[in-house]
């Protein structure tokens, strides 16, 4: 006699790669650098546990910029990572690799993470849907350190259900972990996909907080074609002053510089560093303990500031990144490391807000342009409140036909 169904692990046989910023025990984890060729992972990471316990199958490790920093994934130990709808073009970062094995029809889904939107850029870039969860959701154990809880580790996948189902297997907590999040209220986030999210009230802005930022045409104009999607079922769309201000990007800069140190590298392997995260680490050792601090302690306060608008609203809509996927080595087309960061800057200056705050955000790929690249936008929510978000998600996948599933790059 076989297994009861009840009895089978909830996502039996499915295939998730993991991203190689993540720990799968006995297997090599370069975290995207060529300075730890042949270090071999101790230990997993308890969402690589929870993700085989669940009955998925590693097909292998997804590529990821070095440390996970940029938002482009071009390294020294890997091909760039390159969006299927053109190969041309960069798949984003730093989940450039999942979300690319994803939209190539390699994998159904992948497991990424997201410190500064690199779940929701490559998503964009790619035509998925993707959650950044609520930050807590997710322990890091039992390695990786929570510390501002800016990063947490998410689901990329081509519809609402599946990534619903892999943050149900993926959620959990362990004891140390400095961040925990409220458990969804009906029991688990699969139950908020067939659940009609009634009418909801939605802010919308499209005004990036980084200086000189300019949001390209068609960008906006898949931001204005999800407004009326919204609108269209019902739901009453607001636009609001951006909630953060300029002021932030310089303190947010501080922890980024800082966190680029985070990863060990002896003085005898740190030529094989890639010049900007070689550049980022300089900044990064010069930044005090005070001023690290007092960076932390404005961005607090600035999301204390900003919850007050947000929370009165059931979701917030603006673009995920301000461009098209661009030209694969376009980011490093530049005289120096300092003019790659500003173009980062530049390019993704909306998703880093909900690393801030730790509001749970998603990307919907409702949109493409006449030449077939997809264009995506981002939904905030509620601290703690995925099951809005999904089940939002779900009702737009469901108007639109869930055309964005049925979609397939020429690379199938």
């Amino acid at each position: 006699m076989g297994e009861e169904a009840g009895d089978l692990p909830p996502l039996l046989g499915v295939p998730v790669p993991i991203k190689d910023l993540n720990f799968v025990k006995d297997v090599p984890i370069h975290f995207g650098s060529a300075t730890y060729e042949g270090f071999v992972a101790p230990v997993d990471d308890s969402v690589v546990e929870r993700l085989r316990d669940a009955g998925t199958i590693m097909l292998g490790k997804t590529s990821t910029p070095e440390f996970g920093l940029p938002c482009y994934t071009e390294t020294y130990v890997s091909e760039p990572a390159r969006t299927p709808w053109d190969l041309s073009r960069s798949a984003g970062g730093s989940s450039g690799g999942a979300a690319a094995a994803v939209a190539a029809g390699l994998a159904p889904a992948a497991q990424g993470s997201d410190g500064a939107g690199s779940i929701r850029i490559p998503a964009s870039l790619c035509g998925l849907y993707g959650i950044k969860p609520t930050r807590g959701r997710i322990s890091y154990a039992p390695i990786v350190p929570d510390l501002a809880g800016l990063s947490t580790n998410g689901p990329i996948t081509r519809n609402v259900a599946d990534a619903a189902a892999l943050l149900d297997v993926m959620a959990h907590n362990n004891p140390g972990d400095l961040y925990w999040a409220p458990p969804p209220a009906l029991g688990s986030f699969s139950a908020y996909v067939g659940r009609e999210p009634g009418r909801l009230r939605i802010a919308r802005y499209a005004t990036p907080a980084v200086p000189g930022a300019q949001v390209d045409p068609d960008v906006l104009a898949a931001y204005e074609s999800a407004s009326a999607v919204l609108e269209s079922l019902g739901h009453d769309v607001e636009e609001i002053a951006p909630p953060f201000g300029e002021d932030m990007v310089p303190e947010f800069e501080k922890l980024w510089f800082s966190f680029a140190c985070m990863h060990p590298v002896s003085k005898e392997m740190e030529p094989k560093l890639r010049p900007l995260t070689a550049w980022l680490r300089e900044r990064g050792q010069a930044v005090p303990a005070p001023a690290f601090l007092q960076a932390q302690s404005a961005l607090q306060l600035a999301t204390r500031f900003a919850s007050l608008v947000t929370d009165q609203y059931d979701a917030v809509l603006t673009p995920t990144v301000t461009r098209l996927p661009v030209p694969v080595g376009w980011f490093e087309d530049v005289d120096s490391p300092e003019e790659t960061f500003e173009r980062m800057k530049g390019f993704a200056p909306f998703a880093a807000m909900y690393n801030v705050s730790g509001q749970p955000a998603v990307n919907l790929p409702l949109y493409w342009t006449p030449d077939g690249l997809p264009v995506g936008v981002m939904l905030g929510g509620r601290f703690g409140d995925e099951g809005t978000l999904i089940s939002l998600s779900a009702q737009v996948e469901a108007s639109v036909g869930g055309f964005w599933g049925d979609r397939r790059p020429p690379v199938w």
